[in-house]
């Protein structure tokens, strides 16, 4: 059990987030591995580059990322005062998310299941 008041274990729970720019997409309509595939493209490289990849990448999950990194650029921008020059891609991942379930019909009364997939991408920026 931890000790202390509730508002003291609050305080340092507070003490210990992540202050760094962020942006989450949830529920993206793309799986995990084809959003990986996009995401280790870009991982690592500062914001300028990572866009000009995303731009000219053929994949559909390239245009979801791409509008995600331009909203955690404004984040940092807006709520951090921080520069678009200075910005990289500290951590990108995608975490999955609920699977829904459909059917297909198929010959003589069968039935298959299809499976569309979710995932959770996140970017987190961080100064050079």
């Amino acid at each position: 059990m931890a000790k202390g008041h509730r508002s003291q274990i609050k305080r340092e729970r507070n003490a210990n987030k992540d202050t760094r720019p962020s942006a989450k997409l949830s529920f993206a309509r793309v799986s995990v591995t084809k959003a990986c595939f996009v995401l280790d493209a870009i991982r690592g490289k500062d914001v300028e580059t990572a866009l000009g990849i995303l731009e000219y990448n053929p994949r559909y999950a390239s245009s979801l990322i791409k509008k995600l990194l331009e909203s955690a650029i404004a984040n940092a921008e807006n709520n951090n005062g921080m520069s678009r020059d200075n910005l990289y891609i500290a951590e990108c991942y995608a975490n999955k998310g609920p699977t829904m379930k459909r059917i297909q019909p198929r010959a003589q009364g069968r039935a298959y299941r299809i499976e569309k997939r979710t995932c959770h991408i996140t970017l987190i920026l961080d100064e050079k």
